[in-house]
């Protein structure tokens, strides 16, 4: 690929335009093309700050499509800008599958770093700021949200103890904390952080279980961020999974195993199992 092609990855505010750097404005003007999740959102931003550089969708149902034109351009010496609607690109937004694309063909990938909700939601929460992990959006759907709230549960129980992070929209957020207190426990320290950088900004912090009666009833607005606190030490069931699984695996068969301990854990069955699975292949 032609050594002056390159992406560059441009974060943009996520809610306070005031937040656009000077290294963004200038990179966007210097482009020759703009690939935006949504044009209509970015032409505000772009006629903010006087940036005339044409722009074209770049979005899950076009992104494959796109990318072998993008290939080609960037061979010529091209020089293409890739902005979300708001914050980081590729965070919860288009992008990873061009910049897997370009790497491959061994083009020049960079970027100009700036806002991003998850990491401002996790130092205003008042939790451990590292290690953490961020997810994206968990599935709106409530037997898929506890399925993987359940799998991170059990990788709790096998040793993960990290701050946990999640976008959420405003609709679904007291159905996903209520799920977060039963499947991750009620007395976990969390918060909820809204309409970051904007003028109703607002970090309520507590309890899982307090962050979703509380919003049960006063139902919330705007863009949302989920923090939830490591584990709490006295939660016997992030500490002892294996432990226990090690114990059963010397008398018992995997499926047993797996159904005596799901039963003392309260963890879902085909979650342990597969955990089982892992620790009885280890021991071969």
């Amino acid at each position: 690929m032609h050594q002056g092609g390159e992406v560059v990855l441009v974060s943009t505010p996520i809610g306070n335009l005031g937040d656009m750097s000077r290294r963004a404005v200038e990179t966007l003007e210097a482009c020759d093309l703009i690939l935006c999740e949504d044009t209509r959102t970015s032409a505000r931003l772009l006629r903010e700050y006087g940036i005339r550089t044409r722009t074209r969708p770049l979005h899950d149902h076009n992104e494959d499509r796109q990318i072998p034109a993008l290939l080609e351009a960037l061979a010529t010496g091209q020089r293409i800008a890739v902005i979300s609607d708001a914050g980081t690109p590729l965070m919860s937004d288009p992008g990873y599958r061009l910049v897997r694309a370009v790497v491959a063909a061994g083009g020049h990938v960079t970027a100009v770093p700036g806002p991003n909700a998850a990491v401002m939601a996790l130092t205003l929460s008042g939790l451990p700021p590292h290690p953490f992990m961020f997810s994206g959006f968990l599935p709106p759907r409530e037997a898929a949200r506890r399925e993987v709230l359940a799998q991170l549960h059990a990788a709790e129980c096998a040793g993960l103890s990290a701050t946990l992070i999640w976008h959420e929209a405003p609709h679904r957020l007291a159905e996903m904390l209520a799920t977060l207190a039963d499947v991750m426990g009620g007395a976990r320290p969390a918060a909820v952080a809204r309409e970051l950088t904007k003028r109703f900004e607002e970090v309520r912090r507590g309890t899982v279980a307090e962050l979703a009666a509380h919003y049960s009833e006063h139902p919330a607005r705007g863009e949302i961020t989920v923090v939830l606190g490591p584990p709490l030490q006295e939660d016997s069931t992030a500490t002892d999974l294996d432990t226990q699984l090690h114990e059963a695996l010397r008398t018992l068969s995997v499926k047993d195993a797996a159904a005596l301990v799901a039963g003392i854990t309260s963890l879902p069955r085909r979650t342990v199992y597969a955990r089982a699975l892992e620790l009885a292949r280890d021991r071969k």
